[in-house]
């Protein structure tokens, strides 16, 4: 077994990733701002930093001393993370981690892009031919990170790999996020006010976004992998299928806000994460949303307050 750090911990899709590993039984050490107490297991020791401090990616890397790096850290602030000046100080504290991480020996380095990095129209996107034509300062900052690294692995002999995650959903997402948004008002037996929803997206259950990122990890696959269902849906349709679920379709309430979102037409080739890493999906879109409505029913409790939706309409990647 290996020596991991992973940053991002403690988000979204890191929570995911460290429940495998450490069943796995990996020596895995996780680096947040904010521990989260009920993430403790076996095998897992936590280091509580702010890699956005210079010098401090430097410092972890040196204290642990880790074989394998899986670098999720980013800043994702909903309606808030595709322009902010937090994507630059991102770039600046990966390439720390990265130098750090070669130069104390560490042997496999696995970061976390977006589909950001793609265009908006791209529909079916597939590494290495589709053309990067990102639009956001998130997207850019994602893509010139991994030319980065790529370059540079080269270079130094390092072995790296760049997960290009898609739309996300799952146990744990903001509940400004739209699935979870509309989850949790149709549990609450409130309208979804949604916007119309024609965008063509490639949804997938943030499980098994976690043991993609986990295989690729352990694979010996180098360069940008898509990690995505590679099944294209609208967004209507997704939303629907929570409607039919709840036997709520009624509160469900299409175009009754603009869309803003920049992404029309986006979805995954496969071809790389099923056949070079061996890759398989636990979830289809039908047992990922009720799975996501059985987790979120059981902490109905939330204030509403919490889960109301940005004007971005985010709906996560």
């Amino acid at each position: 077994m290996s020596r991991i750090l992973i940053t991002g911990a403690s988000g979204f899709l890191g929570r995911h990733c460290l429940q495998i590993l450490a069943t796995k039984g990996h020596d895995v050490h996780a680096v947040s701002r904010l521990r989260q107490p009920e993430l403790a297991l076996p095998g897992l020791t936590w280091h509580e930093r702010s890699l956005l401090l210079a010098g401090c990616p430097t410092d972890i890397v040196a204290e642990v001393k880790p074989e394998w790096l899986l670098h999720l850290a980013w800043y994702t602030e909903p309606g808030k993370y595709w322009e902010a000046q937090e994507n630059i100080e991102w770039v600046r504290a990966s390439l720390e981690l990265f130098h750090a991480f070669a130069e104390q020996g560490g042997s496999r380095l696995v970061g976390a892009g977006s589909c950001a990095e793609y265009g908006a129209m791209s529909g079916e996107c597939e590494e290495n031919k589709t053309p990067l034509l990102p639009t956001s300062l998130y997207g850019v900052s994602k893509h010139g990170l991994e030319r980065i690294l790529h370059s540079w692995s080269l270079r130094r002999g390092l072995s790296s790999a760049w997960g290009r995650t898609f739309f996300l959903y799952g146990p744990h997402e903001l509940p400004s996020r739209v699935v979870a948004y509309v989850v949790l008002s149709l549990l609450r037996g409130e309208p979804a006010l949604c916007s119309p929803g024609t965008e063509v997206l490639d949804f997938t259950h943030v499980a098994d976004v976690a043991s993609a990122f986990v295989a690729l990890l352990e694979s010996k696959v180098q360069g940008p992998v898509n990690i995505g269902s590679g099944n294209p849906v609208s967004l209507r349709c997704a939303l629907e299928e929570i409607g039919r679920q709840l036997g709520r379709l009624d509160l469900i309430q299409f175009g009754a806000r603009e869309s803003t979102h920049k992404t029309q037409s986006l979805w995954a080739n496969t071809q790389r994460l099923m056949h070079e890493v061996g890759w398989k999906p636990q979830y289809d879109l039908p047992s990922g949303i009720q799975q996501t409505i059985a987790w979120w029913r059981s902490r109905i409790e939330i204030p509403a307050e919490d889960f109301s939706l940005p004007k971005d309409g985010s709906v996560g990647r």
